[in-house]
């Protein structure tokens, strides 16, 4: 089992910044993918951002060039930097991790007003 806690949620104003944080714990070896999802009120969950154990890291074209993605791999923690912040980033903010199968964590709200 692999559990995922987030944190770094928050209101903030079009234009600002956020970080978000999600610390893996468990039974972490060897996990494959890390990253985020979001979902919208109304709208299905979407990929923000993703890396692999070996580096590679994918992003969502909304987002590519706003947001970035770090791991520190001591500390088994991702961090999501987000910048130039839009209202239509408004949304739940979901931890992902893939180990044999998906592992979410419980989510946290960013709001981002106009």
């Amino acid at each position: 089992q692999v559990q995922l806690v987030e944190s770094g949620g928050g209101l903030v104003q079009a234009g600002g910044s956020l970080r978000l944080s999600c610390a893996a714990s468990g039974s972490i070896g060897s996990i494959n993918v890390m990253g985020w999802y979001r979902q919208a009120p109304g709208k299905q969950r979407e990929l923000v951002t993703t890396i692999t154990s070996g580096g590679a890291i994918k992003f969502a074209g909304s987002v590519k060039g706003r947001f970035t993605l770090s791991r520190d791999n001591a500390n088994n923690t991702v961090y999501l930097q987000m910048n130039s912040l839009k209202p239509e980033d408004t949304a739940v903010y979901y931890c992902y991790a893939n180990r044999n199968r998906d592992y979410w964590g419980q989510g946290t709200q960013v709001t981002v007003s106009s």
